[in-house]
């Protein structure tokens, strides 16, 4: 399954306005800078998920649980020719939300490898600044241990070399 959003609702979405997450804070665990046909792919960061901002987009449904206010991380990408996929994994329950370089939004909780991570597939990437939100679904789980990956192969620890 394709955890991205057709062009259409990227359209929307990036009229709408998301509460109370701030492009503009530091990121809590860091930042790279990426150019396509980056190695080691998938690039990993380990932090904790969740925060106790409830994710909120005006008009869409598709943006769940609970993050930080600042963002968890930034990824400064040079685009080439490869989809960009920006996943998550933990053994809670948790949701993904990316600000993209076109300042497009983009949510997902489950459609990444396993039954509760997050993966969302950007189709044609924008060179530029790609701010990343891990969060998680319930507040009940506190800050889980979570690992961030971002890859131009698939979602996960083991990107599927054939592009998805």
């Amino acid at each position: 399954m394709k955890a991205f959003l057709p062009a259409l609702g990227v359209a929307a979405l990036a009229a709408t306005s998301v509460a109370a997450q701030d492009i503009s804070q530091p990121p809590s665990y860091g930042s790279i800078t990426l150019n396509s046909g980056f190695l080691p792919d998938p690039h990993s960061v380990q932090l904790r998920a969740g925060g106790s901002v409830p994710v909120n987009v005006t008009g869409n449904g598709a943006c769940r649980g609970n993050i930080a206010s600042a963002p968890d991380f930034n990824v400064y990408y040079s685009a080439g020719s490869f989809d960009l996929f920006i996943s998550a994994m933990s053994q809670s329950d948790t949701t993904l939300v990316v600000n993209d370089a076109r300042g497009n939004w983009y949510c997902d909780d489950d459609g990444g490898e396993g039954a509760l991570n997050p993966g969302i597939q950007i189709e044609r990437p924008a060179s530029g600044l790609y701010n990343v939100w891990v969060g998680t679904y319930s507040t009940s789980g506190g800050t889980p241990p979570a690992t961030l990956f971002v890859s131009e192969l698939g979602f996960g620890p083991r990107p599927n070399t054939n592009g998805g």
